[in-house]
């Protein structure tokens, strides 16, 4: 879980007006207040590795607001906290993002703004121009109210009059949009967005979300320290309650990619669903399968495995561990060992078992994070299911070479398609079972 680069903007507009200034003047100054108000594209000067930004003021009566995104970074249309101009170009925007304090300072001049962006410490040049906003495809979000904030999902729909069969489908572990992508990896594989729009050509709507502190849910972020995995599953609980609660669907179905399929799992238990499909999820309790992630990287230490696995083992009695080499921080640091806990108290298999719907379970021979026999384990397991094994496909769902460089390669590769027999997997099955009327 990489450290998102979280950037944001601050500005009022100070309007100063004497006894002594003319109504020329005034008008001009309300006009100039007017021209901060638009859509900003630029960058912050990183040295190596140039961050792209885009800003977009708004003004309602006399007040200033504003969001930012980094795209890159999966940061969407992010609050600012002040907005403010003091005289006629000084331009300062803040922020706050995960306890950390974020601010621009600069000065706008001719439709641009430039000036200093600082953060811990740290202070980078940044530039700002206005620019026409690209108008943004025809897309549809359905919102959520949770106890920690206000989600999004994105609803992609059939061509033609409804209802429609809608799937909920739910991203992997880590900093994942909704299109499947990890958020600090550059490049995209797009893989939860070609399934989407794979079935929307079959006549079944979707619903796909980011992840908290991903894209548009990235206000909604929980600390690392105080997330727990129920967290997800409550997620997609209200996203399929909306569902349920819309007459524009028929029926509803649940995939889970990944973690995903655990928390889909989970989220389904006390409703009434028609469908759910696993894709490359694990079937044994998360410590087993992270523990065989480090054991396959032939680079790592024997020492640092076996240190690993005791941390695991402490985790799993639900003991906390202070001590973490430098080298497991990125997945065994202590402020996301409260979060590990809570995930492997659940058994996948043990879940599956009670699950009395339809159940599909796909699953790649190439996939190098998640074995085939993973789902083997949730197939025997679910009293439901059916299994389809994929001889090309990896776990970002793509055909993949068996070279692990190669395999990896993949994962950024958005004009890949999807693996050969995926879609028509899926279609037969939802046929098979009536999902489609």
């Amino acid at each position: 879980m990489q450290k998102i680069w979280c950037v944001i903007v601050v500005v009022f507009f100070g309007l100063l007006l004497t006894a002594c200034e003319s109504a020329d003047k005034a008008d001009r100054e309300k006009e100039a207040k007017a021209d901060v108000a638009g859509y900003y594209e630029g960058a912050i000067e990183i040295p190596d590795q140039p961050l792209g930004i885009e800003v977009t003021l708004q003004k309602q009566a006399s007040e200033l607001s504003g969001t930012m995104s980094i795209p890159v970074q999966g940061l969407l249309d992010y609050p600012l906290t002040t907005v403010k101009q003091d005289g006629e170009k000084a331009i300062t925007f803040t922020t706050k993002v995960q306890n950390q304090y974020i601010s621009f300072e600069g000065e706008m001049e001719s439709n641009q703004i430039t000036g200093t962006f600082k953060q811990n410490g740290q202070a980078f040049p940044f530039q700002l121009a206005k620019a026409k906003q690209t108008a943004e495809k025809d897309e549809e979000f359905l919102q959520v109210e949770t106890a920690v904030g206000t989600l999004s999902a994105e609803l992609v729909k059939p061509k033609g009059k409804g209802p429609y069969p809608v799937m909920v489908i739910i991203p992997g572990s880590g900093q994942t949009d909704r299109d499947g992508n990890t958020i600090g990896i550059a490049g995209k594989n797009n893989s939860l967005k070609l399934l989407a729009e794979g079935l929307a050509h079959q006549g079944i709507a979707t619903v796909r979300y980011d992840k908290r502190g991903v894209g548009k849910n990235s206000q909604a972020n929980i600390n690392e320290r105080d997330m727990q995995f129920d967290q997800f599953v409550d997620d997609a609980a209200a996203f399929i309650d909306k569902l349920e609660a819309d007459n524009r669907f028929s029926k509803i179905g649940v995939i889970g990619h990944s973690q995903g399929s655990l928390v889909g799992m989970l989220a389904i238990l006390e409703k009434d669903m028609d469908v759910f499909i696993s894709l490359a999820g694990f079937g044994s309790p998360s410590d087993e399968g992270i523990y065989d992630q480090l054991r396959a990287q032939s680079q790592l230490p024997k020492e640092l495995l076996r240190e690993s696995e005791a941390i695991l083992q402490s985790l799993k009695e639900g003991k906390t561990v202070n001590e973490v080499r430098p080298e497991l921080q990125p997945l065994l640091r202590p402020s996301v060992q409260p979060f590990l806990i809570s995930w492997m108290k659940h058994d996948p298999k043990a879940v599956i078992a009670n699950l009395q719907i339809p159940t599909f379970i796909v699953q790649g021979e190439r996939d190098i994070q998640v074995p085939a026999d993973e789902a083997t384990i949730l197939h025997e397991a679910a009293p439901n299911s059916e299994l389809l094994l994929l001889e090309k496909m990896n776990h970002i769902l793509k055909d993949a070479p068996k070279d692990r460089e190669e395999n990896m390669a993949t994962y950024t590769n958005s004009e890949l398609p999807l693996a050969d027999g995926l879609l028509e997997g899926i279609m037969d099955f939802l046929m098979k079972h009536d999902f489609l009327s």
